[in-house]
């Protein structure tokens, strides 16, 4: 700090009064990049404005509306100014330590976005992009890129997983494009050198057809839990690419010797097998069929062991691919009102908002005797 800031507040105090102070220290502050300093003298700025002590310390509770929120507004304003002036040197815990109260996780964004992954900031953009919430597509593509497949399985078991479903799509669909592309390279590598030809093929399901040597008992491209835990992640997607990708790797899969295909949770215990059925189902294909196995997994799969898992995974297949009337049966047929899920599947009262009709709604809460759950329907429609 120059004298000749010390000379410039003596100055203002002369002038100005503290007024006068607090001005020229935050901006004094300011230039001199004195961030935690600054955040002080701006709580300071506050309290003088709104007629509190300078050191006022104590929670707030005991001032009227009007000045509590000046407060509080006054005291996120700061942290604002403070958080997005250390993200922009570079200071990035130091700075989200201050925005995480102000809530803006977008205008962290926008200065992360232009804030390159360095060895020296890597993981401090890991813990505030994809641990925080900012933007969790972005920091496990770092981690994709950096720690490799095995870590960002992982990640997506521990942490995205608990993330919201559009944001668990959009990682989904980057752990399947980056092992569907590192598997079809490899597979069409292995043929080249072992033919003397390049392949034409361009999918998994064409390179493997009439190619059993490929797979010996020992055989395989790509670490064998990294195929299967991305085959289960993919169950998420939507887009009719991401879902061809994933059907594609089922066909790679049922080619391994049967060490390597491993037992998978219900509804999915014969993991490729199952989830084949289940992406084609989803994208137009093998629809009677896979809703008859999963309709029977329904059906058979004990609950005392699994819960509603299989149950759940067939009425929310029915929604997925449009079938709402027999999701709506399902549901009815195999949940009984109140009953502990895990929310795989929309509720009975969301698939009749889908579809604009809850007669099966009062009907089935009158017959487990829900008495809120039928007002909820009689409501919903009336007001429909």
């Amino acid at each position: 700090m120059s004298d000749t800031l010390y000379d410039q507040l003596e100055t203002s105090m002369q002038d100005g009064g503290v007024e006068a102070v607090l001005a020229q220290l935050v901006a004094g502050l300011k230039e001199d990049k004195k961030y935690h300093e600054l955040f002080e003298a701006l709580k300071m700025q506050v309290r003088h404005s709104i007629g509190l002590p300078l050191l006022y310390g104590e929670s707030g509770d005991e001032l009227e509306d009007a000045q509590r929120n000046a407060l509080e507004d006054g005291l996120l304003q700061a942290c604002r100014e403070v958080g997005l002036g250390l993200l922009r040197e570079g200071r990035i815990s130091e700075g989200y330590m201050y925005m995480r109260p102000v809530g803006d996780r977008q205008a962290v964004k926008e200065i992360l976005d232009q804030v390159e992954v360095g060895d020296s900031n890597i993981d401090e953009l890991v813990e505030i992009l994809l641990q925080e919430g900012v933007d969790v597509e972005r920091g496990f593509k770092i981690v994709l890129d950096s720690y490799g497949t095995c870590n960002s399985i992982t990640t997506y078991e521990t942490v995205v997983a608990h993330k919201s479903r559009p944001e668990q799509r959009k990682v989904a669909k980057l752990l399947l494009d980056h092992v569907h592309a590192e598997l079809f390279n490899n597979v069409k590598s292995d043929i080249a050198q072992r033919s003397e030809s390049e392949p034409e093929e361009t999918t998994l399901e064409a390179l493997v057809a009439d190619r059993d040597w490929l797979f010996g008992e020992h055989a395989y491209h790509i670490d064998t839990t990294h195929l299967a835990s991305t085959t289960r992640f993919s169950r998420i997607l939507e887009d009719e690419a991401s879902l061809r990708k994933a059907l594609d790797l089922t066909y790679y899969g049922r080619k391994l010797n049967s060490q390597f295909q491993y037992e998978g949770d219900e509804p999915f215990t014969d993991i490729y097998p199952d989830h084949a059925l289940y992406f084609q189902a989803l994208l137009g294909e093998n629809v009677d069929q896979a809703l008859a196995h999963f309709k029977q997994k329904a059906i058979d799969v004990p609950r005392n062991q699994w819960g509603t898992l299989a149950v759940e995974i067939y009425i929310d297949l029915l929604h997925r691919i449009g079938r709402i009337d027999e999701a709506i049966a399902a549901t009815a047929e195999l949940i009984q009102p109140g009953e502990r899920t895990s929310g795989l599947a929309p509720s009975l009262l969301e698939l009749c908002e889908t579809k604009g009709d809850y007669s099966q709604l009062v009907e089935s809460c009158r017959g487990a005797n829900d008495i809120l759950g039928f007002a909820t329907g009689l409501m919903k429609a009336t007001t429909a």
